[in-house]
């Protein structure tokens, strides 16, 4: 298998660049994975393809505002540091531009120095371990002084820090937000609830490497990032007992989907517990919990368009892409949905 056959061509004006005002008027595109029949509608259209007895997965990950702009406490020079994963108390693992400048031992100063760094290490990748010092507490500085990690191809700036965070975000720890769970409102979720379907929370903190290309021709040689998921006793009966009962398990992103899939046993059940994960579903794959999906729409050749594939099989997601390129749909983190089901 090729990574040259997830290729489509997408022209640059469908990536979309800024939020929707109302987050359930993006459009949905529904494709039937049994047989390829693909509806056009808008995201509140949800409804009508869940069913009473359902499950809704969802993760309640809140991305941080993990970049943050200093300068070299000796030279002056501008430094831009991306945190990706905290390793210990105040030591993260963290992505510096320019590298070069950021041997170990160099001091970084951020925000009129009510927050310095040192770098202590490089790392695998080339990532730097940092050992922040402040007063205070660290996320409200991080509030304070970070932005939002938004993805490399939107290039607009966000006016909104909510905009790039779900409606049920609780547990921070991400460098990029589970995007297909942006679609939902309150008001979407309590209609959800009210129709008989079940809603269970997990957690997975996104790393940047969910936007790492695979550089490598050969699929199968492809080494996916580790990225910590949490499924907590009471959530992962929930959707057990939703699949004794023949209810169907619908997730809300690949994250979500990820989650379950790393901590599902043999037998197809849920085990709750926490860990680092580093799935990669690509075709051929047995899922062996998820039985719908609700996604955006994926970076060719990426590993998520990958995991869509394995899914609804590659013929049929490649030609439904196709379908959204000339119906015009809006693509990657602030683009459209789509439901696989």
């Amino acid at each position: 298998m090729k990574t040259s056959d997830f290729y489509y061509d997408l022209p640059q004006e469908l990536i979309a660049q800024d939020p929707l005002e109302d987050r359930s008027s993006s459009r949905l595109l529904h494709l039937d994975r049994n047989s390829g029949k693909i509806d056009h509608g808008v995201f509140s259209d949800i409804l009508s393809y869940l069913n009473p007895g359902d499950c809704l997965v969802i993760n309640d990950t809140k991305v941080i505002p993990a970049r943050l702009y200093g300068h070299k406490e000796d030279t002056g020079a501008l430094i831009e540091i991306l945190l990706l994963k905290r390793r210990e108390n105040n030591i993260w693992e963290t992505l510096v531009k320019p590298g070069k400048k950021a041997r170990p031992g160099a001091k970084i100063v951020f925000g009129n120095g009510i927050l310095k760094g040192e770098v202590l290490d490089i790392v695998e990748e080339g990532n730097r371990l940092i050992q922040f010092t402040y007063e205070g507490i660290f996320e409200e500085i991080l509030d304070q002084l970070g932005e939002m990690p938004l993805p490399p191809y939107i290039t607009h700036k966000l006016k909104d820090k909510n905009r790039y965070q779900t409606v049920y975000a609780k547990h921070e720890g991400s460098a990029a937000a589970p995007t297909a769970g942006l679609h939902f409102t309150k008001e979407l979720l309590e209609k959800v609830e009210a129709m008989g379907v079940k809603i269970a929370h997990v957690t997975l903190h996104v790393g940047l490497g969910t936007f790492r290309p695979v550089k490598v021709e050969d699929v199968e040689k492809h080494h996916m990032h580790s990225e910590l998921y949490i499924v907590e006793e009471d959530q992962a009966e929930m959707i057990n007992e939703t699949k004794k009962a023949g209810g169907r398990i619908i997730c809300v992103g690949t994250t979500s989907c990820r989650t379950l899939e790393s901590a599902a046993q043999k037998d197809g059940y849920l085990k709750a517990g926490s860990g680092w994960t580093d799935i990669f579903i690509y075709p051929g794959y047995q899922f062996k919990i998820m039985d719908g999906l609700i996604t955006n729409f994926h970076l060719p050749e990426s590993t998520l368009l990958m995991l869509v594939s394995a899914f609804a099989d590659k013929e049929k997601i490649m030609h439904a892409y196709e379908e959204a390129v000339k119906e015009r749909y809006r693509f990657f983190s602030f683009g459209d949905a789509m439901f696989i089901g």
